[in-house]
């Protein structure tokens, strides 16, 4: 049993050595990654809930096993004679041990065991699913992060430009080489970048917010990270057969027909006879009279059910519905799917497009901000062109920025369309958690109070 809880606290703790083995920051993504996988409250909420599904099945296969139940009983009893002369006053009593053990009960424990491992094997989908959302989530708020801060990084440049575009004018309009129109024109782009500012600066603290949020840490010294492109299929078609293959919404779907179908043998066996036998030795006494009795009784019972006030047919053809609108899901999930992967692929295409095009944008309105501000030495042109030059400039890096996170982003998003979004694709160097070994110490026992993990 110690070896199990060992075994147990190495697979079911696995996240909280690796807060203690990880950086206090996160700097790179994967590490990002690894610490959401280990501290998200998400993940580890489903955690717990895929281990009380376990229990299931040893609830179920209680239905195997005996039943063993103490039984004592006292009493006082008076007796008088007829003619009222004398009064017998008795202590009756006893103490016993009754054992029923099921020898058929129409399959129902056996469908009931069935049902309940496919519904633990659709909880392990369902915990896939939920890792994969999260480092998704955690992707995208490792970029967001990211891309703010360049954002808020090319708003205080501009800030600062502007601000010596108002210095230089009032300079220049000082000596009678500018105008009124020209320094106004000047403050009132400062203005609006100084609002500008104060906008991205309250964008980034909301994106460390959610950092925080998902990945349990606040974000320092963070690494641009590449895409995940070399995980993915070359197309949306393969990526397609391979999501209806592996993704964990569609196996989940398909482990909840199976338990909605055994549901529905396991109501239908209601409808059979049921044996079982039953064991009780006893001692009764009368301290009235000093007399102790032992006995013991084996008696084999047959149930046939007859008529049940149509509580069984009632359920057997709820059940049967319940198995249709499982059935019905799993196409829903299938289609799902598809039209993620589609979707993904699609907008990583698109994200591939736009940062090619960004950084060219970029590249031309660095070198026309050049010549504007050379030009306008010489009077060719005036201070709202450089100053509509400039503002080219920071659009188009705040365009790059925000397509430069949308390709990572999309990558991710197609990685875990396609049910893939996992510590061991990524190679996270993080130990999985592993569901099989909690299930492992839990679906035989027979008796015990304390979890496998000592609570």
């Amino acid at each position: 049993m110690k070896s199990y809880r060992r075994l147990l606290l190495g697979g079911i703790f696995a996240a909280a050595g690796l807060a203690a083995a990880l950086p206090a920051c996160a700097q790179s993504l994967p590490e990002a990654l690894a610490l959401a996988y280990a501290n998200n409250p998400a993940i580890n909420a489903q955690r717990a809930g895929t281990r009380s599904v376990d229990e299931t099945v040893a609830l179920a296969k209680s239905g195997y096993r005996p039943t063993v139940a103490g039984t004592g009983y006292i009493s006082k009893s008076w007796t008088r004679s007829p003619l009222g002369s004398a009064t017998t006053v008795l202590y009756p009593g006893g103490f016993g041990v009754e054992i029923s053990q099921s020898l058929y009960d129409g399959l129902r424990t056996q469908n009931n065991v069935r049902a309940a491992k496919s519904a633990v094997m659709a909880s392990r989908e369902t915990l896939r699913n939920v890792e994969q959302n999260v480092l998704f989530d955690a992707a995208a708020a490792y970029m967001d992060v990211l891309r703010d801060r360049a954002i808020a990084g090319y708003r205080r440049k501009s800030l600062e430009f502007l601000n010596e575009q108002v210095r230089s004018e009032s300079s220049r309009f000082d000596v009678g080489e500018s105008t009124r129109t020209d320094v106004a024109q000047a403050r009132g782009r400062r203005a609006g970048a100084q609002a500008q500012l104060s906008a991205a600066d309250a964008q980034l603290k909301s994106s460390i917010a959610i950092f925080r949020q998902v990945i349990g840490q606040d974000p320092k010294n963070l690494k641009t990270p590449g895409t995940v492109v070399k995980h993915l299929p070359s197309n949306s078609t393969v990526a397609v057969q391979i999501a209806q293959a592996n993704h964990p919404a569609i196996k989940a779907t398909e482990h909840l027909v199976d338990q909605a179908l055994f549901n529905v043998k396991s109501a239908e066996g209601e409808l059979l006879p049921t044996v079982s036998l039953n064991g009780s030795v006893n001692r009764d006494y009368d301290t009235g009279v000093n007399t102790d009795r032992d006995s013991a009784r084996i008696t084999a019972n047959l149930r046939v059910p007859i008529y049940q006030g149509g509580r069984v047919s009632a359920t057997v053809r709820q059940n049967k519905e319940i198995l249709g609108q499982r059935r019905i899901e799993v196409d829903q999930s299938v289609d799902n799917v598809r039209a993620a992967v589609v979707s993904a692929y699609s907008q990583l295409e698109a994200a591939q497009s736009a940062a090619v095009a960004t950084r060219t944008q970029l590249d031309a309105a660095n070198l026309a901000l050049q010549g504007a501000i050379e030009e306008r030495k010489v009077g060719q042109r005036t201070t709202l062109e450089v100053l509509n030059t400039q503002q080219d400039v920071i659009d188009a890096q705040i365009a790059l920025a925000q397509t430069e996170r949308d390709l990572v982003v999309a990558s991710y998003a197609a990685l875990s369309a396609i049910g893939k979004l996992d510590p061991d694709t990524l190679g996270l160097g993080v130990r999985r958690y592993e569901p099989e070994d909690h299930y492992l110490a839990v679906k035989d026992k027979w008796y015990g109070l304390r979890t496998p993990d000592g609570q």
